[in-house]
């Protein structure tokens, strides 16, 4: 049986090609997954937090971070106890006293903000862009069978970097106009 040519090249770089994206999808899942579906509301309401107060919080370098609330939260879920958590990102400075149902992500509280969600739209797509510019890369090694074009996946990759920010900008933006003008 003769051997084609480029047969193993090929597998090898569909292998890659998929392994990529796998990893992409397990460090998505590990790192922003769980407070971007508590931001976007998915799923049912976690419990509802009393806020106490809201300040303008800021990053470890002293920039504008959005707002947070803190205050306490109740759980839905019988036996549970209630505790005092932080709302991250919150759509608006809630008045002390005023109830919010929220989602739970990471020991703190999330409800649909523009600021939150243009932050996790972001960091989704900063984890995603460079294995995906390296899947495209073993795609296109897979294609030939062998791998001379490589250096054109930088600009990938750097096209899909920028193209995360500015998503996540646009998505910021939007999804706070709308809760301005729709509450």
């Amino acid at each position: 049986m003769a051997r084609t040519a480029g047969t193993w090249e090929r597998r090898a770089g569909l292998t890659g090609a998929v392994a990529s994206l796998a990893i992409a999808g397990w460090l998505i899942w590990l790192f922003p997954a769980s407070d971007l579906a508590a931001v976007l509301e998915l799923g049912p309401v976690d419990g509802v937090m009393t806020i106490s107060s809201c300040y303008e919080a800021t990053d470890a370098e002293g920039y504008r971070a959005g707002t947070n609330c803190t205050g306490t939260y109740t759980p839905r879920a019988a036996g549970e106890p209630r505790r005092q958590v932080t709302l991250d990102k919150a759509a608006k400075s809630h008045e002390p006293g005023s109830a919010v149902d929220v989602r739970m992500a990471g020991g703190r509280a999330h409800e649909l903000s523009g600021y939150a969600l243009g932050t996790w739209v972001t960091v989704t797509g900063l984890l995603l862009g460079p294995f995906l510019a390296l899947s495209l890369s073993f795609r296109a090694c897979a294609r030939d069978a062998t791998c001379r074009h490589n250096s054109d996946y930088v600009l990938v990759f750097i096209a899909a970097e920028i193209a995360a920010v500015v998503l996540g900008v646009l998505v910021g933006i939007l999804v706070s106009t709308g809760t301005a003008l729709f509450g």
